[in-house]
């Protein structure tokens, strides 16, 4: 009997700590909002040169911070007086079998897997709520760093390329699914061309590295060459966009197109008729792009090839072959003759021409299902991005092994690396756009709300090194191309 005794007593005794404790919480709970408003009033008065909004925004994540650790010391009270109950029933018990020695035998094992639950338990939750801290630190900074500028609005389908020119006068260049390729202001996003000249999907934009021409690949199975001439309107001034509240952080995926079918495009001038057409392939021309030098192009198509061409004499020069299914983008080196093709056969081939009389292929394998695209940096390095959640560093020098993995939480898309601050662009199926450094390190998140960002898939980012207004420029499947501008000194610093 003085088993039981001695069990009821601790039961009374947990119960009794247990409604102490709840009366604490309700207490707690009922001057919650009072201390709130005494805080609020206290801030408010203090002599800040903030701004009002700043000033409440910080007030709710300082408040938000404190109600967490709150509810999290209070967990952790309660888990540890539930462990002093179990130990007290544990020792209750243990007197009823020859003794009880807790440090031997069943009861052993059974305390510390209760004990050890329970520490889990607490673990779990202190990571969960620190988490949801530390996530709003990072969406106020990447608010901070990267600020939307300007909306570039015409197309009547999802754009699937944007590039920005390489000589004056600067314009954005886009390629769109609804069978047009569009060049804009940047500073106004006023329309100034529209070309018209293809059959099908316009699948890739590139710019002439020294010439007004613009290289465009499409789904009718054909590249075209066309020169391009354009007056820059004079820019106005215009509202602020980058200002969110942290409460607009939402995820409105379904937001009505129905505003994306401006009519920038309405007063465009029109180009027609190319001034070269490439046409070799059998299957859709997804990609293309100039060698070092513009006299030759590349072409990459649905039909597992990829073709190198003459550009004054459209002839076709080499038929690169190789990969086992449908190619899906291309790329030159900016400084030397090599190109590098990546396929839905989850591998990239480096084509090398260098020595006019061969050309040697290397193929990277590492990736786990189709490569979007790779692309070369200003050193020895290629970034592959894929479907398989994942973005790899290379080195030339050794193809074996990536140098640096980044794993993601969705399929990746056309990637661009910044070329003099080596910062990788994550375009996304999930909408969202991450940048990383060349060491796999996470630096921001742009933002993305019901008010701003892309609200479909973005499929691809490209960096513009020269531009003041916006230094990243990203599209997707909701018929827009953005602006950024990217606070690299304080990105880099932030890391």
């Amino acid at each position: 009997m003085p088993v039981e005794s001695g069990t009821s007593s601790a039961a009374r005794q947990a119960k009794q700590k247990r409604k102490s404790h709840s009366l604490s919480i309700r207490r707690t709970n009922s001057t919650e909002q009072d201390r709130t408003a005494m805080q609020r009033d206290m801030l408010e008065g203090q002599d800040s040169k903030l701004p009002s909004a700043i000033r409440h925004n910080l007030h709710e994540l300082f408040g938000q911070i404190e109600r967490e650790f709150e509810n999290l010391y209070i967990e952790n009270v309660e888990l540890r007086r539930e462990i002093d109950t179990l130990n007290e029933r544990l020792a209750a018990e243990g007197q009823t079998v020859d003794g009880g020695d807790l440090s031997r035998g069943p009861l052993k094992a059974k305390a510390s897997h209760s004990t050890s639950q329970l520490s889990q338990k607490l673990k779990t939750t202190y990571k969960a709520s620190t988490s949801k801290i530390v996530s709003s630190f990072k969406t106020t900074t990447s608010r901070a760093v990267c600020q939307l500028v300007k909306e570039y609005v015409g197309h009547r389908d999802g754009i699937w390329d944007v590039r920005v020119t390489r000589t004056q006068p600067i314009v954005l260049g886009t390629a769109s699914a609804d069978h047009t390729a569009m060049l804009w202001s940047i500073e106004t996003g006023k329309c100034l061309l529209k070309y018209v000249g293809h059959a099908g999907s316009v699948n890739s934009i590139k710019f002439h590295p020294t010439e007004q021409v613009a290289l465009t690949a499409s789904g009718d199975q054909t590249a075209h060459i066309w020169r391009f001439m354009v007056q820059l309107p004079t820019p106005q001034p215009t509202a602020d966009t980058s200002q969110v509240s942290v409460d607009d952080e939402i995820d409105f995926s379904d937001k009505d197109e129905a505003d994306c079918d401006g009519d920038g495009s309405s007063e465009c001038p029109t180009i027609r008729v190319p001034s070269t057409t490439l046409k070799s392939h059998q299957g859709v021309v997804i990609a293309a792009d100039w060698l070092v030098g513009g006299k030759q192009v590349v072409t990459a198509s649905w039909d597992r090839a990829a073709n190198l061409y003459d550009v004054e004499t459209s002839e076709l020069v080499h038929s690169l072959t190789g990969h086992d299914q449908e190619l899906t983008h291309c790329c030159t080196h900016p400084t030397q003759r090599l190109v590098v093709t990546s396929s839905r056969d989850t591998t990239f081939r480096l084509w090398d021409f260098r020595d006019p009389s061969i050309h040697s292929v290397n193929v990277f394998q590492g990736h786990t299902d189709t490569v979007t695209s790779a692309v070369f940096t200003v050193g020895d390095n290629v970034v592959s991005g894929s479907d398989d959640r994942t973005v790899k560093v290379w080195d030339l020098k050794n193809m074996r092994s990536p140098i640096a993995t980044i794993r993601t939480d969705s399929a990746v898309n056309r990637i661009s690396v910044s070329v003099s601050q080596r910062i990788i662009a994550l375009p996304h199926d999930n909408r969202q756009v991450r940048l990383f450094d060349m060491s796999g390190v996470r630096l921001a998140r742009l933002p993305r709300s019901n008010r701003q960002g892309h609200r479909r898939m973005v499929c691809c980012s490209a960096w513009s090194e020269d531009n003041p207004i916006c230094n990243l420029f990203t599209c997707g499947f909701d018929r827009q191309a953005i602006g950024w501008n990217i606070n690299i000194p304080a990105l880099l610093q932030d890391k």
